[in-house]
C-alpha cells in the first residue's frame, strides 16, 4: 500500500479488521483482556513516540523565524492572519495538538468501552491511532530523519478530508502572501 493516501489505506485496514473482529469471542474475558492490553500498548507506544519527538525538537531549539499566512475561518469577510513564530515553537505547537488530539480519542474510547460496552473499536484503535503517529510529518522530520522539504515543509498542509471543505484553506507561506499580509498590518507579535 506504499502509493495509496493515509484515507485509503485507512479505510481499507478499518474494513478488514471490522471483518476480523466479528470472528473474536470478546465473551472470553482473556480474549477481552488481550484486546484491552493491546490498545493500552498501542497508546503507550504513540505517547513514547511523542515525547520522544518532543525531547529531539527541544533539543534542537530551532529558532529559524518561520512565516505564514494562517486562514480565515470559513465564513468570516476578515482576511488570513500572517503570524510570525520559530521553527520550534511551530513544532511544540503540532506536537501539543496531536497529544491533544490522541488524548481525546483516549476519552472517547473509554467511553464507548466503558460506559456503553462497544468492544470491536478496541481492536480498530489499537491500529489507526499507531498508524496516524508513525505517518504525521513530526514523526517523518524527527524521527526518521527525512528532511522538511516539499510536503514536509512547514507550515504543513492540512491533509485532504471530510472535513477540509468546511475549513478556511492551507496556511500561506509563499513570500507574495506573506509580505501582501505585513503591508496590510493584519500580523501578531511574534511568539517565543
Amino acid at each position: 500500500m506504499a502509493g495509496l493516501s493515509p484515507q485509503i489505506t485507512n479505510l481499507v485496514i478499518i474494513l478488514g479488521v471490522m471483518q476480523l473482529a466479528k470472528k473474536i469471542p470478546f465473551e472470553d474475558p482473556n480474549v477481552l483482556n488481550a484486546c484491552r492490553a493491546a490498545y493500552a500498548i498501542s497508546n503507550f507506544l504513540i505517547l513514547g513516540i511523542y515525547l520522544y519527538i518532543k525531547s529531539v525538537v527541544d533539543g534542537k531549539k530551532d529558532m529559524t523565524t518561520l512565516k505564514y499566512v494562517e486562514p480565515a475561518p470559513m465564513g468570516s469577510s476578515e482576511e488570513g492572519k500572517l503570524v510570525t513564530t520559530t521553527i520550534h515553537a511551530y513544532d511544540a505547537a503540532q506536537l501539543k495538538s496531536a497529544m491533544r488530539s490522541q488524548l481525546m480519542g483516549v476519552g472517547m474510547m473509554a467511553v464507548m468501552h466503558l460506559y456503553f460496552g462497544y468492544t470491536n473499536p478496541l481492536v480498530i484503535q489499537s491500529i489507526i491511532p499507531l498508524k496516524g503517529a508513525l505517518e504525521s510529518n513530526l514523526t517523518k522530520i524527527h524521527l526518521f530523519g527525512s528532511p522538511a522539504a516539499g510536503d514536509l515543509k512547514r507550515p504543513f498542509k492540512q491533509p485532504a478530508g471530510f472535513m477540509s471543505g468546511l475549513q478556511g484553506g492551507a496556511a500561506q507561506s509563499d513570500k507574495k502572501a506573506v509580505e501582501a499580509a505585513e503591508r496590510s498590518g493584519r500580523g501578531g507579535a511574534k511568539e517565543e
